[in-house]
C-alpha cells in the first residue's frame, strides 16, 4: 500500500509539491500529508485534494505558497479553536491546517481525528524524497492502527471521536457507503451508546452526510446498518411512524419495512433500467445522468408512504378494510416539513415532494388501462403534472410495486406499469411534446382581440383546454382553434 501512496503523490503537479516543500523550509515548519488524502492514496485513488497539516502558523504558509505558485484563491476555513486555510489553484485544492486543539506533535493530532483510516500521515519531505529507497522504508505515521484497518476494509473510530463531534457517527456510515467497508463492531456499539448526541448537530451538516450516502450505490445497506444502532430513528422520525403499521393484502410488510424495500428496489432498478423497462434502458439511463436525479429518486422511494400512518382508517362500511386515502398528498407535506427542518435546497425538496404526491397516479391509470385504452387526455394530464419527472415517476412506481408482494397484488402489476409507460412515453414523444413545447395556435392577445375577453383565470383554463383539444386531434390549426374557443365559450355560458 505504501507504494500506492508514493505513486499517487507523483500524480500531483510537481510545481505544486515543490512549492509546498519550499514553503515549509522558508517558514521553518514541517508539513505532513494527512487524512483522506493519505487514505485515498494508499487505496490507489487519485484525487485533486491535498490535506496538509502544518507544525506552525498556517496563514503565513498559505500566503507564501500562493506567491510561490503564482496565484490561486485563499479561503479561510478556521474555526474557533483551529486554524485552516484552503488554496484553490488550477483545479487543485490544498487544505493547510494547524495541529488540532493546540497539541504539539503530529502523533497527538492524529489521535484526535475521527477514524483510524483518516489518522495516518507522512511527512511531505519523505513523500517527495528523491532517494532511490523502497517505499516501505519511508515512515508512515500511524498511531491508531489505521493501515491495518484499511487492509481489512474496516472503519474504526478514534477514542473520544463522537463526543468531540457527533456528526462523525454519520460520517462513519458515509465512509462505509463510499469505500465499501464495514463498520467495526466496537464502533457500532459506541454509536448505539452515543446516538442521542446527533441531535446537537447542525441540520446542514447532517444533511450533507446523508446526501453523500444517498449518492452512493449502497444506500439501502447503509441505512439498514444505521437502523441497527438507533441513529436512523433519530434522523428520520417521520419514516419510523410507519413501524408496525399494517397494510392491506396488496402488501406483505408494514409501512416502515415496505419503504426500506422500495428503496432497495429503486437501487436495483437504477442499476439495471433495461431489465425492468426493456427497450427504454438507454433513454432512462440518460435521464439518470441529470444532476441530483438518482439521489432524489432514492429519497422518494424511502419516504413515499410517510403519509400512511396519519391517514390510516379501518372502514367499518367496507368489511373492516384498511385504507390510506390521501396519503400521497399528506406524505408530500410531511416530507416537505422534514426537508425544511433539514435545510434542503428548495429544488431538491420540491422534486422529491412532487414524486411522493404523484406516486399513486400510475397505479390509478393501470386500473383504467385494464378496462380500456388510456386516452390522450389522461396521458396529457399525467405529463403535465409530472413535467420533467415522468420517467422518475414510473421508476418510483416500479420500485413501489416490486416492494409489494401481498397475496392480493395483481399478478402482472410490473408488466402493466411497463405497458403504461410505453404508451404514455410514445404519446408524449409523438403528440404531447410538440403541443406543450411548440408554438401556440392562440395566445392571450388572441382571446382579447378575437373574443373581447378580460385577462383573468379564464385565460389559463381556455388555453389549457385548447392544448388538450390539440393533443386529441380536435384542433389542428389557427382556424379550428378559433372555432373551438368560440364553441367552448358558448357552451360555458349555456
Amino acid at each position: 500500500m505504501l507504494e500506492n501512496l508514493i505513486k499517487c503523490c507523483k500524480s500531483y503537479p510537481a510545481e505544486l509539491l515543490q512549492a509546498l516543500l519550499r514553503t515549509a523550509e522558508e517558514n521553518g515548519v514541517r508539513m505532513y500529508l494527512v487524512g483522506g488524502t493519505v487514505r485515498d492514496c494508499l487505496l490507489g485513488r487519485i484525487s485533486h485534494d491535498l490535506d496538509i497539516t502544518v507544525s506552525g502558523r498556517v496563514l503565513p504558509c498559505a500566503q507564501y505558497l500562493q506567491r510561490e505558485v503564482g496565484g490561486g484563491t485563499l479561503i479561510d476555513l478556521s474555526g474557533p479553536d483551529d486554524e485552516a486555510v484552503r488554496l484553490v489553484w488550477r483545479g487543485e485544492q490544498v487544505d493547510l491546517a494547524a495541529f488540532r486543539a493546540g497539541v504539539k506533535t503530529i502523533e497527538e493530532d492524529l489521535r484526535l481525528r475521527d477514524f483510524t483510516v483518516n489518522a495516518m500521515a507522512m511527512e511531505l519531505s519523505q513523500v517527495q524524497s528523491k532517494a532511490e529507497t523502497a517505499a516501505s522504508s519511508r515512515r508512515l505515521l500511524d498511531p491508531t492502527g489505521g493501515l491495518e484497518d484499511l487492509r481489512q476494509g474496516r472503519v474504526r473510530h478514534c477514542p473520544g471521536a463522537f463526543a468531540a463531534d457527533p456528526v462523525r457517527m454519520l460520517r462513519g456510515y458515509r465512509m462505509c457507503a463510499g469505500l465499501g467497508f464495514l463498520l467495526d463492531l466496537k464502533t457500532k456499539a459506541a454509536i448505539a451508546r452515543d446516538a442521542a448526541l446527533i441531535e446537537k448537530t447542525a441540520a446542514e451538516r447532517i444533511s450533507y452526510e446523508l446526501q453523500l450516502i444517498f449518492d452512493s450505490p449502497r444506500t439501502t445497506e447503509t441505512l439498514r446498518d444505521m437502523a441497527e444502532t438507533g441513529l436512523l430513528r433519530r434522523l428520520l422520525p417521520e419514516l419510523y411512524q410507519g413501524e408496525g403499521v399494517e397494510q392491506p393484502e396488496f402488501h406483505h410488510l408494514d409501512v416502515l419495512e415496505h419503504c426500506f424495500l422500495a428503496l432497495q428496489m429503486m437501487e436495483t432498478v437504477i442499476a439495471e433500467p433495461e431489465r425492468f423497462f426493456p427497450g427504454h434502458g438507454i433513454k432512462i439511463t440518460g435521464y439518470l445522468q441529470e444532476e441530483r436525479v438518482v439521489r432524489c429518486l432514492k429519497w422518494a422511494a424511502l419516504m413515499h408512504d410517510v403519509g400512511k400512518p396519519v391517514t390510516k382508517e379501518i372502514r367499518l362500511d367496507k368489511d373492516d378494510r384498511v385504507t390510506f386515502y390521501g396519503h400521497d398528498e399528506v406524505g408530500r407535506e410531511l416530507f416537505l416539513q422534514f426537508a425544511d427542518r433539514s435545510k434542503w435546497s428548495k429544488a431538491d425538496a420540491q422534486l422529491v415532494g412532487s414524486l411522493i404526491a404523484m406516486h399513486m397516479h400510475p397505479f390509478h391509470l393501470c386500473n383504467v388501462q385494464r378496462e380500456e385504452p388510456v386516452s390522450k387526455r389522461a396521458a396529457l394530464k399525467l405529463c403535465r403534472r409530472a413535467e420533467k419527472s415522468l420517467m422518475g415517476l414510473f421508476l418510483l412506481a416500479m420500485s413501489d410495486s416490486l416492494a409489494s408482494l401481498g397475496e392480493k397484488k395483481p399478478e402482472r402489476m410490473e408488466e402493466e406499469l411497463l405497458t403504461l409507460f410505453a404508451t404514455v412515453d410514445k404519446m408524449y414523444d409523438e403528440t404531447i411534446a410538440p403541443v406543450l413545447h411548440g408554438p401556440r395556435l392562440l395566445t392571450g392577445r388572441d382571446l382579447i382581440g378575437e373574443f373581447h375577453l378580460v385577462p383573468g383565470p379564464l385565460f389559463a383554463e381556455i388555453l389549457e383546454e385548447l392544448e388538450a383539444a390539440r393533443v386529441e386531434g380536435k384542433v389542428i390549426d389557427r382556424t379550428t382553434a378559433l372555432a373551438w374557443v368560440d364553441k367552448y365559450l358558448n357552451e360555458r355560458v349555456s
